[in-house]
């Protein structure tokens, strides 16, 4: 067991470091066994096929990503938090372009890779801080939609213009504005971020339905699955209700 781990391991590695170096297309089975010291028959013994080794690729790589996500201490601002997350992963994309491609370069319709899907469970958690808090706009899974597509758009974007004509602003100020339109303001009369909202007027009942739905699955057995599911559609659809002007 030790020596296939030590081999896949090295081909991993070197099918890395060619990804890095020459991109995509210099990632081929004769490439990587010629870098990796193996043979075709390993390769497809240990993944299958060229699809399989990068995804092992793209998995590797984005252990380390969610490594450098996970070291990242939460703090009492759970809206400072997102934006630091918004922050590592432009940051990460922009660092490693080959990795970030076959991540989220050339998605399947209709479904999505074990590994962005990893990802995507960390920023709902990150949401999920901001709805019990009482300060997110919108639903917690309208927020990870949105928080999602464009973090992703924008690192895409980023990579397919050269770094001289690249806007440096841009992905600050894209990351604001979706703050803006997911998130209201601290109290600023409250000890922390975590004090209660101000719910006086139409968004003051978003805000709390959302927060109420975030805490629910602190109170297992509490409610019945049908009753549970009643509750959030109603839930659901006081925090997406937009009350006329």
């Amino acid at each position: 067991m030790g020596d296939r781990e030590e081999v896949r391991r090295r081909i991993l590695d070197a099918a890395t470091r060619l990804l890095h170096d020459k991109g995509r297309e210099g990632v081929t089975t004769r490439t990587v066994g010629a870098a990796a010291g193996v043979q075709a028959p390993t390769l497809y013994r240990l993944f299958t096929d060229m699809d399989g080794l990068l995804e092992a690729v793209a998995a590797d790589g984005f252990a380390r990503y969610l490594a450098r996500k996970h070291s990242q201490v939460l703090s009492d601002d759970p809206v400072e938090d997102l934006r630091r997350g918004w922050d590592t992963h432009v940051g990460f994309g922009l660092e490693n372009p080959a990795h970030y491609l076959l991540m989220y370069g050339r998605p399947t319709p209709g479904s999505r890779r074990r590994v962005t899907e990893q990802a995507l469970e960390r920023l709902r958690m990150l949401v999920e801080r901001i709805a019990v808090a009482g300060r997110l706009r919108v639903g917690v899974e309208a927020a990870v939609v949105m928080v999602h597509a464009a973090g992703v758009g924008l690192t895409l974007n980023l990579i397919g213009t050269p770094p001289e004509e690249r806007d440096a602003a841009l992905p600050d100020r894209l990351r604001e504005a979706i703050l803006s339109a997911i998130t209201t303001p601290a109290p600023p009369d409250a000890p922390d971020v975590t004090g209660a909202p101000d719910m006086t007027g139409a968004p003051g009942v978003a805000q709390r339905a959302v927060g109420l739905k975030a805490v629910l699955d602190e109170a297992p057995g509490l409610y019945t699955p049908g009753e549970r599911a009643l509750l959030d559609e109603l839930l659901d659809r006081a925090a997406n209700h937009t009350p006329p002007r």
